[in-house]
């Protein structure tokens, strides 16, 4: 098809539609594009076959306004190409189709909500009271506790001894506690606990005299089998005859238990003297054979004793 004329006249307003409407009827007509712009002399069917087109809905129309027509739908220029992806657009788009997206995002958000409430409730909370509740223990409670075991075993005894152990075991004590380590804190507050709950106890210790029940024991130490090892089995009893757990140390392994039996050696000789007591008429004389006074951790005893102890015969 021949160039238009540089200069020519611009086309009149009714020829410009009618271009707009043979570019229509061709892109409309999927079918007709496809056959007649895809062989040779392409322009000169599609124009033949135009002609039919409108003839046929008895429309006329110029082979000027045709040819434009064409060449308007080659060059795109009455097409519509959208804009560029931008997050304007983008928004928009978001906006107009929010009813096929958005209960699927709420759905997903209260998903998103409910999971961090429970981590929040199961994990995050209980983190924060534990934490809490150790910081409490470390600056208030400790300090407190350690300060209040330390004035009962004061106002417990007038022993050197058993204050300068307690002045210790407080300076030890608020010491972790400042330094964080609860684990020492409670331990010596435990260590306080039980110096004022020794030196608070009075109890006599006596010699076991029932049926059926050793009052003494003989043993063979593993580091000397030619020697023999000589025991009392004791017990502690308060004011009432009822029975006194104390803090015991077995010599043989040494292990630590709260008991209120044991056996505490002896030298042969006092062995000997409750052995032939008892075999005279089963009965025992002289029971008791310590006293243990409260504001002391010493227990006074009326027999040779090393002070060894064994938990077990």
């Amino acid at each position: 098809m021949p160039e238009p004329a540089t200069g020519a006249p611009a086309p009149a307003l009714d020829e410009t539609m009618m271009a707009m409407d043979v570019v229509d009827t061709i892109r409309h007509a999927d079918r007709l594009v496809e056959r007649e712009l895809g062989g040779e002399e392409r322009q000169q069917r599609l124009r033949q076959r135009l002609r039919e087109i409108y003839a046929s809905q008895g429309i006329e129309v110029s082979d000027r306004v045709i040819d434009q027509g064409i060449v308007a739908l080659e060059q795109q220029r009455f097409a519509y190409v959208p804009k560029g992806e931008g997050w304007q657009r983008s928004l928009a788009t978001a906006w107009a189709t929010r009813g096929r997206w958005g209960k699927f995002a709420l759905a997903g958000v209260a998903v998103l909500v409910v999971g961090l409430g429970a981590y929040h409730i199961t994990v995050v909370a209980p983190r924060q009271r534990a934490t809490a509740a150790i910081t409490q223990e470390l600056q208030t409670d400790l300090p407190r506790a350690l300060r209040a075991e330390y004035d009962r075993v004061l106002a417990g005894t007038q022993e050197a001894g058993p204050r300068a152990e307690a002045t210790r075991l407080l300076a030890e004590g608020e010491a972790a506690a400042r330094a964080g380590n609860l684990t020492e804190a409670r331990a010596r507050r435990t260590a306080l606990f039980d110096l004022a709950a020794r030196l608070a106890a009075a109890y006599s210790v006596r010699i076991v005299n029932r049926p059926g029940e050793p009052s003494a024991i003989w043993r063979v130490p593993a580091s000397n089998p030619r020697a023999r090892n000589y025991y009392l089995i004791v017990e502690a009893l308060d004011r009432d005859g009822r029975p006194v757990e104390v803090p015991v140390t077995s010599e043989e392994n040494g292990e630590t238990r709260r008991v209120s039996r044991w056996g505490l050696h002896v030298t042969e000789a006092e062995f000997e003297r409750v052995r032939r007591d008892k075999l005279a008429d089963g009965i025992l004389s002289q029971p008791v054979i310590g006293q243990k006074a409260a504001g002391s951790l010493d227990t006074r005893w009326t027999v040779e004793t090393t002070g060894g102890t064994i938990l077990s015969w």
